[in-house]
């Protein structure tokens, strides 16, 4: 295991911290590690207001820390590690039981949908908060990738420095690839394989955060192939080549066959309809992921859970329009 505890150089308010062993990691998550029990939000918040401070001098939240780097990090009045608010049993043990797969490296687990990641936006706690309340001697456990809150499926957990180091290398070079499984609005049609389509985030006039297609945006591309298909609805997988936020959801939607149940991409007369089905969930599965790590490949499988089938069951024989894009 790695050490990444760093050279304290005062603890009273606020406290400089020289870098020694944390050199190659992201401050956010540094910080998140120095201040374990503030929420995430505040960590984001503090960093935005240039309350972190790093060689004297505001920094990003995706900086990468260096050896002999010194920051500052502000005083925080509110709880700490003794007092955070611990994610309930019924979380932690419901997740124990979710796990595909895990050594001393990685832990993969099967996310269910409903349960975000990791706390912050309105959430005090999510998988990476239930994990480090049921592994709490391990330090350098993190989140290797995200999945949004409503997508189930694989999701892959770093239990050390080391590990998370190498799983960053693998998406960044390529070396992991996904399976979703999705369902969608409409008939898709079979001739559309590939959408390439630039992506860039955006803020809503609602202060919600969003994607949108943007000639200027990140290159983003994704593979899809039906499964099955209605007039009503479609099964597809998808094979994204990049890893942007909402990808999927929205080469979906640009496709005119937005995701079932997707409540930031789905028009409001397609979620009524799906609605009026009993679908309550965004039907978008996670279900492969593959890593090419460690000088060996390593495949992980989440089945499909029941609500997505019996969602295609519902969708597949309904006889209300489903595809209305008004």
């Amino acid at each position: 295991m790695t050490d990444s505890t760093p050279t304290r150089l005062g603890d009273r308010g606020a406290r400089r911290v020289e870098v020694t062993d944390a050199a190659g990691q992201r401050i956010d998550n540094f910080l998140l590690g120095e201040l374990m029990g503030v929420p995430r939000s505040r960590v984001y918040g503090m960093l935005r207001r240039g309350e972190v401070r790093l060689n004297g001098g505001r920094v990003k939240p995706n900086y990468r820390l260096r050896a002999g780097d010194v920051v500052r990090i502000p005083p925080w009045r509110g709880p700490m590690t003794g007092d955070a608010v611990v994610p309930p049993r019924r979380l932690i043990e419901a997740l124990a039981d979710r796990i595909l797969y895990q050594d001393s490296s990685i832990i993969v687990l099967d996310k269910p949908s409903g349960v975000a990641v990791h706390g912050g936006s309105g959430v005090d706690h999510g998988v990476i908060e239930a994990f480090r309340a049921m592994l709490p001697d391990e330090r350098g456990l993190e989140l290797a990738h995200r999945l949004d809150r409503d997508t189930s499926g694989c999701l892959v957990l770093a239990r050390h420095r080391g590990a998370l180091l190498e799983l960053h290398a693998a998406f960044r070079d390529a070396n992991v690839a996904k399976t979703y499984d999705l369902l969608v609005y409409g008939a898709w049609p079979r001739r559309l394989r590939t959408v390439r389509a630039p992506l860039e985030k955006f803020v809503a006039r609602s202060g919600e955060r969003r994607v949108r297609v943007q000639s200027d945006g990140k290159a983003a591309r994704t593979e899809f192939e039906v499964v099955e298909t209605t007039e009503r609805a479609s099964w597809v997988t998808a094979h994204p080549h990049t890893g942007r936020t909402h990808q999927i959801r929205v080469h979906a939607q640009v496709s005119q066959h937005p995701i079932v149940g997707d409540e930031k991409y789905a028009t409001e007369a397609q979620l009524a309809a799906s609605r009026a089905l009993g679908v309550r969930r965004l039907c978008l599965h996670a279900r492969v992921v593959t890593l090419r790590i460690g000088g060996g490949t390593r495949r992980f499988e989440a089945p499909v859970p029941d609500d997505f089938t019996e969602a295609w069951r519902q969708l597949s024989g309904a006889q209300i329009k489903l595809n209305d894009s008004r």
